[in-house]
């Protein structure tokens, strides 16, 4: 579990979360496992951070979806992802790679490589998935 200290003024915390005493939570896809780094909780639900990874490949697309939040940060710690995005775009993203989402911003996940890492950040720390429909004339590549 996360190490906390009081910062002074700020309301939050340090959060230190050591990999080898890793706290994994329940995610929003069931493939996924969702390490919580802390952070959530340090800054009182001002941002989430947690690493998401994956043991088997996505095989199919997630559907199309966008997120309630500010923005959301992805960088790519190790393997590939493919997204669709709703301005027509279909990018890999691969380890070094990151992406800042606007929120709101629909798009899916189409496939992983088989073992994948991804650090991911949120501003609220509250992100909701909402399903929708794709993008009028979308055609997936």
């Amino acid at each position: 579990m996360a190490t906390k200290v009081m910062e002074p003024g700020t309301g939050m915390t340090i959060a230190i979360a050591p990999k080898n005493e890793a706290c994994y939570v329940p995610g929003r896809r069931e493939f996924f496992k969702y390490r919580e780094l802390g952070v959530t909780e340090a800054t009182g639900g001002r941002m989430r951070a947690q690493v998401t990874s994956a043991e088997k490949g996505l095989s199919e697309a997630t559907g199309w979806h966008y997120h309630v939040c500010d923005m959301q940060f992805v960088y790519v710690l190790s393997g590939w992802v493919d997204l669709d995005f709703e301005d027509g775009r279909s990018v890999r993203l691969q380890a070094g790679d990151s992406l800042m989402l606007p929120g709101g911003t629909r798009h899916q996940e189409t496939r992983t490589s088989e073992t994948f890492e991804i650090l991911e950040v949120s501003v609220p720390a509250d992100m909701g998935t909402e399903k929708c429909d794709p993008p009028a004339g979308f055609v997936s590549r």
